[in-house]
């Protein structure tokens, strides 16, 4: 267990209210990691989405080339290296439907967490609140509050037979009725992520319509965090910016993380039009200043040959593999799932699970949610790390999230199929 935070700095600084809550709450992704302590160190980490392999060999060389050179190892202009702003224009403006001006429309982040974060800095004043689709990306709630906004949930609903049957991330629904009534004289911002984490949902474009007509009736702006993009198996990935007219009011998300497998070389992007560029990047500029040079310069290489090496349809057809492999795993265990659409996640139903009662939990967690403490057992029992998706909702909607356990099959497929094998010592547990 962790020792208590004092209220103040060691010499009588004190500690802003904002994060006091935040430095006491152990944090699910301390718990459920091999390397916090707490959880078997030879666990098979499923729990955080980071691949078990690196970016394409392609990439990784130009992030050598470009460290050899003296200019790519010292600062960058606030907004992005002009070779990676004109690579993304190149590759997304045919997906957004307009030629995308690499100079007024795309500001390169520390991260796509940053880019978020950025933004939320330039726009939100002091009480505006902010509509979030649960589940959601947890940091996307202190994002939110550190900049002084109020987070408002709507929740995504599953289909009635999640709980017993294999289930579609398509099935689970918003109530566009429960999203107007959200929605109130403060509301600022709409959160949207597709394709979904953890669900796996890809919107389609009536529900991406639906929501567009809200953000235009009540003049929000959208937050679409798009991270996921190019990671959707067999479900058309739409742009809510390239909708109706609501390119004007949306600011778009992305992550060289996700595209090239490189999630710690905090590399994102923010793409929209200026109104909504130039007050993130004047942010940002403050927030960071600039972004890593050589690995923007390698993850414009990524963008600029990943046609000659067929890079985006390739990694797709590897996922749809690991997606099988996995789901064919959990079928042995006989544990229920939704089958994800997009992103590499799967929120595995949890409620058959039964923990004999003589089972010991930590006090860290005792307190926690259901999810909680299957998600400690299964980790204790079978050697595989998952993470307890209640953490991604508001105390009103944790009731969902609890009977679920999420997975990430970012990893190679012995990995999984190992997993698999373990996951196997849950079966005596498991009582339909």
């Amino acid at each position: 267990m962790t020792a208590p935070v004092p209220q103040t700095h060691p010499y009588g600084f004190a500690i802003s209210d904002k994060i006091k809550h935040e430095v006491h709450k152990q944090d699910v992704w301390s718990i459920f990691s091999p390397a916090g302590g707490y959880v078997p160190k030879d666990s098979i980490n499923l729990g955080q989405g980071f691949m078990n392999w690196g970016p394409p060999k392609y990439v990784q060389e130009a992030a050598q080339e470009a460290i050899a050179t003296v200019d790519a190892n010292h600062y960058s202009v606030p907004k992005g290296r002009l070779r990676l702003r004109s690579a993304l224009a190149k590759h997304y403006s045919p997906s957004f439907k307009r030629e995308i001006d690499p100079n007024t429309e795309i500001v390169v982040t520390s991260g796509a967490n940053e880019g978020i974060y950025a933004f939320e800095a330039a726009f939100l004043q002091p009480g505006d609140e902010v509509i979030m689709f649960e589940p959601f990306f947890d940091q996307y709630i202190a994002n939110t509050t550190f900049n002084g906004g109020v987070p408002v949930y709507v929740a995504l609903h599953p289909p009635a037979n999640a709980s017993t049957s294999v289930v579609q991330s398509s099935e689970w629904k918003l109530d566009i009725n429960e999203l107007r009534a959200a929605i109130t004289s403060k509301t600022k911002i709409i959160f949207l992520n597709t394709p979904h984490n953890p669900i796996g949902k890809v919107f389609d474009i009536d529900e991406l319509r639906e929501i567009g007509k809200v953000a235009e009736e009540f003049d929000l702006i959208i937050m679409a965090d798009e991270v996921y993009d190019c990671l959707t198996y067999g479900r058309e990935h739409v742009r809510i910016s390239t909708l109706d007219d609501l390119w004007k009011r949306t600011i778009t998300i992305g992550s060289a993380g996700k595209s090239f497998s490189a999630t710690g070389w905090r590399v994102g992007w923010a793409i929209g039009p200026q109104n909504l560029i130039h007050p993130t990047l004047a942010a940002t500029t403050r927030i960071v200043f600039c972004t890593n040079s050589p690995l923007q310069e390698a993850t414009a290489a990524g963008f600029e040959k990943a046609a000659e090496h067929n890079f985006f349809a390739k990694q797709v057809e590897e996922y749809v593999e690991r997606r099988a492999v996995f789901t064919a795993e959990l079928d042995k265990v006989g544990l229920p799932y939704t089958f994800p659409d997009g992103g590499y996640f799967v929120l595995v139903q949890n409620r058959s699970i039964k923990i004999p009662k003589d089972f010991v939990v930590p006090d860290m967690i005792k307190n926690r949610p259901y999810d909680f403490k299957v998600s400690w057992f299964i980790a204790q029992t079978a050697g595989v790390v998952a993470i307890p998706p209640s953490d991604f909702y508001s105390p009103g909607h944790a009731s969902i999230g609890e009977s679920f356990t999420r997975f990430a099959f970012c990893k190679d497929l012995n990995t999984l199929r190992a997993a698999g094998e373990r996951l196997l010592k849950l079966k005596p547990f498991i009582v339909k």
